[in-house]
C-alpha cells in the first residue's frame, strides 16, 4: 500500500493544505456527509460512463466493479453516520469537480480521455486525503479511512490506465492540464468546507 500511496504523491501536483486538516478536524459530521455524497456521485460517474459507453468492455467491466465498490463505501460511511447521531442531508456541492470538469472537451474521443483523467485525479486526491486525515482520527474512522486506501489508489490506477486506451497513447499533456487546475483548487481558499475543499480560514458552513 505504500507504494500505491507515494505513486499518488508522486502524482498529485501538491498535498493536503495543513489548514484543511485543521477544518476537517474542526467538521467532522460534515465530513462524514460529503464522503457519503462523493461515494454516491463516483458510483453515478462509473455508471454513466457504463451507459455512453456501451461498446467498450474494458471500460464496462472496470466501472461496474468500481460502481459496486464506491456504493458499498457510501453504505459503510452512512452506517458510521447512524452510530454517530449524523443525519444525512444535502449539501451544496464543492468546487471542485466543477472546477475540474470546466476543462474537459466535449467530442470524443477527447471527451472521454478528459473525463477518465478528471477520475483519476479525484481518486488519487481522495486516496492522499484518508492517507493524511487518518493519523488524527478516532480509532474507528482512522480505520475505516485506511481501509478505503486500497481500493481508492486502484480506481486512480484503473481511470488512468483507461485513459491511456482511450487516447491510443500517453495522456501527459492533458493530464498535466487537469493538475494544474487542480493544484488551484486545493491550494486557494475556499468559501466553504466539503471534502474536496481548498483550506477554509474559518469552519464553513453547510
Amino acid at each position: 500500500m505504500m507504494d500505491a500511496l507515494h505513486e499518488i504523491h508522486d502524482f498529485l501536483p501538491c498535498r493536503t493544505p495543513a489548514q484543511w486538516i485543521d477544518n476537517a478536524l474542526e467538521n467532522q459530521d460534515l465530513l462524514l456527509i460529503d464522503h457519503a455524497h462523493c461515494e454516491k456521485k463516483a458510483a453515478s460517474t462509473a455508471l454513466s460512463l457504463m451507459y455512453r459507453y456501451v461498446d467498450n468492455n474494458d471500460l464496462l467491466n472496470k466501472m461496474s466493479r468500481l460502481a459496486r465498490e464506491e456504493l458499498r463505501h457510501f453504505e459503510q460511511v452512512l452506517a458510521i453516520m447512524n452510530k454517530r447521531n449524523v443525519a444525512y442531508t444535502h449539501l451544496t456541492p464543492a468546487r471542485y469537480a466543477a472546477g475540474l470538469r470546466e476543462a474537459v472537451r466535449t467530442e470524443d474521443p477527447g471527451r472521454l480521455v478528459d473525463v477518465l483523467i478528471v477520475g483519476a485525479v479525484i481518486e488519487a486526491r481522495s486516496c492522499e486525503r484518508f492517507a493524511a486525515l487518518a493519523p488524527f482520527l478516532d480509532e474507528e474512522l482512522a480505520g475505516f479511512y485506511t481501509g478505503l486506501l486500497k481500493s481508492e489508489a486502484r480506481h486512480y490506477q484503473d481511470y488512468l490506465a483507461l485513459a491511456v486506451k482511450a487516447n491510443s497513447g500517453p495522456v501527459d499533456e492533458r493530464v498535466a492540464t487537469f493538475l494544474a487546475i487542480e493544484q488551484r483548487l486545493i491550494e486557494t481558499p475556499d468559501a466553504e468546507f466539503r471534502f474536496h475543499s481548498g483550506p477554509v480560514s474559518a469552519a464553513g458552513k453547510a
